[in-house]
């Protein structure tokens, strides 16, 4: 059997080093006949001191400078010239490995070495190299400068050390989930739950060949119905922060002595249910924020007795309370969540969720993954109101995150959390709201500490100009996709190392369906076309000149669209 190598002459010589740096090297095109083949983001190999050794780099920029006096040596030289960015090393022989290549260099390339263009057969070689050497691995399309060298990703650092896929509306970020996730699905125990913020990818859990389990937070409409689908996360799940946040008006000169209260009587009614279930373990060292169903209508009661409760003076005469009147703004804000339907999958919840044991089936719903075809956990979002849309996603973040901390190490399985319209729940910090505050600062802790305990994060937004800035510096994979918005485009450049940053000039220059792939999850970054999922997602743009002329709208359509804003519920 032949041994493959990379075969280079004089036509594909481009020419020889005159310039070398940490990052960077110039080459003087000495081979006239290469230059139509010379294109910036071509990949090239350059010649070192080891025959077995090669560095491969990308063709940043190609000049063609005439004599003129400049203050930079490089632009005043009048020779056709190109500069390149180092990626990484190639060898040929490792120990008793062959066709190796790594991120990083080892030798650095001398003056005069020999740059060739990796062309035609070369190219195709190299490309098979970075598919053969992950066979195993994330499979999601094909190299945009060859097609038939498949783009692997390395699953384990793509996950581990968190991701991104951005992308302007409509460049197919949502294919490029659900391809994922097709990949995913055909591992054994796969364990991913999407925020599924516009129920886009509740087709994915449709039969045939189902690769997900479907869920939907509960929204006004389905209060009263009991479906195994639906989702309500009980407001017992809150820590005292949280549910402060949405009660609690600070600026009320009241303020500290409504939370002492509020913390007072939580913690009571949440020791009295652990002697009801007799938890006497669990009573030595609960605490106020512990996850023990309480009675909220209990709750109130207690605060409405404080809020009436009379002194006594000195021969027994009534005084004011200490507590007296004190409570009563902060007791219509607990009553207004609590009957505002929106709130519904918090504060009207079904009796069963106040049972002790319910708990721990709701986190084996959210993480379990033992069944076939129930690994990957789609919650469909579309139903719950925008302004109160951080609060679920935090929960959701902070209770998972709780559980993966308090699980024995050996029992952990890792799972990731798929955040769909990230800029929607995970603002910068200085452009959030409170309530906004406490969601994102759980999904920041995931971002800093989750590889730890087994958790990470796939960030997925169309303006990462948007997103806490936290976050995505955690993220080590980049899938970018076509972005137009110079902020969004200077967003990405700032996370990268500057010798990467050429790659994403290309970005408003590409298909839909194409991306470029940056991280620690591929070799060498990369521009590929992805490969199209086999269930899609309901994220089609609309093809507003072809439905005008095919489509009229519809009045009893629109009475029903109606209704269903009156009703928040898409069934009736």
């Amino acid at each position: 059997m032949l041994e493959r190598k990379f075969k280079f002459d004089n036509t594909t010589k481009i020419g020889n080093i005159i310039y070398v740096d940490t990052t960077q090297v110039n080459v003087e095109i000495r081979n006239e006949n290469i230059i139509p083949e010379i294109v910036v983001g071509h990949m090239v190999s350059i010649d070192t001191s080891k025959k077995h050794i090669k560095i491969i780099g990308l063709i940043e920029k190609v000049i063609r400078k005439h004599n003129e006096e400049s203050e930079d040596d490089f632009e005043c030289i009048s020779k056709d010239m190109i500069k390149i960015n180092l990626i990484g090393t190639f060898k040929s022989t490792y120990k008793s490995q062959r066709n190796i290549f790594k991120r990083g260099i080892e030798n650095f390339p001398q003056i005069e070495s020999f740059c060739h263009i990796v062309n035609r057969e070369n190219l195709e070689f190299f490309m098979n190299i970075l598919s053969e050497n992950k066979k195993d691995s994330l499979h999601i399309g094909t190299y945009s400068i060859d097609k038939t060298g498949k783009a692997m990703l390395d699953g384990d650092k793509f996950f581990q050390r968190h991701a991104a896929i951005l992308g302007s509306t409509g460049s197919g970020k949502s294919w490029c989930v659900a391809k994922i996730l097709e990949k995913v699905s055909q591992l054994k125990y796969p364990n991913i739950i999407i925020l599924d913020i516009h129920g886009e990818y509740k087709s994915l859990c449709k039969n045939p060949d189902a690769i997900g389990k479907y869920y939907k937070i509960a929204g006004p409409g389905d209060i009263d119905e009991k479906n195994e689908e639906t989702l309500f996360l009980p407001y017992w799940l809150l820590n005292k922060e949280e549910i402060l946040a949405m009660c609690l008006d600070t600026t009320d000169q009241h303020a500290i002595n409504q939370s002492a209260r509020f913390i007072h009587h939580t913690k009571e009614l949440k020791k009295e249910k652990l002697e009801t279930e007799k938890k006497e373990e669990i009573l030595k060292s609960f605490t106020v924020d512990s996850p023990i169903p309480f009675d909220f209508n209990k709750l109130i009661e207690a605060l409405k007795e404080d809020n009436e409760r009379k002194g006594a003076g000195k021969n027994g005469n009534p005084i004011k309370g200490e507590f007296e009147d004190k409570l009563t703004r902060f007791i219509f804000r607990l009553e207004t969540k609590y009957n505002d339907k929106r709130y519904g999958f918090m504060f009207q919840s079904p009796e069963e969720c106040q049972n002790y044991d319910w708990f721990h089936k709701l986190i084996y719903k959210l993480i379990g993954s033992t069944k076939k075809g129930e690994g990957i956990k789609i919650i469909d979002f579309s139903e719950v109101p925008s302004d109160i849309l951080p609060i679920i996603t935090g929960i959701i973040a902070r209770i998972l995150f709780d559980i993966q901390i308090w699980m024995k190490d050996e029992d952990r399985t890792p799972f990731t959390l798929v955040c769909d319209e990230a800029h929607l729940y995970l603002p910068k910090k200085d452009s959030a709201n409170a309530i906004e505050k406490k969601s994102l600062y759980n999904f920041e802790r995931i971002a800093k500490e989750g590889r730890k305990y087994g958790i990470s994060i796939v960030v997925v937004s169309q303006r990462p100009s948007e997103v806490s800035s936290t976050i995505l510096s955690q993220c080590s994979n980049f899938i970018v996709l076509r972005l137009t918005n110079d902020m969004d485009k200077n967003t990405i450049k700032q996370l990268l190392p500057d010798s990467l940053k050429i790659i994403l000039e290309q970005l408003s220059l590409l298909e839909i369906g194409e991306a470029i792939v940056v991280g620690d999850s591929i070799l060498l970054p990369s521009r590929i076309c992805l490969e199209e999922p086999r269930k899609k997602p309901n994220s089609d743009t609309k093809k507003f000149w072809k439905e005008w002329n095919e489509k009229e709208s519809s009045e009893e359509k629109l009475k029903k669209a109606v209704e269903y804003l009156r009703g928040q519920n898409k069934n009736n």
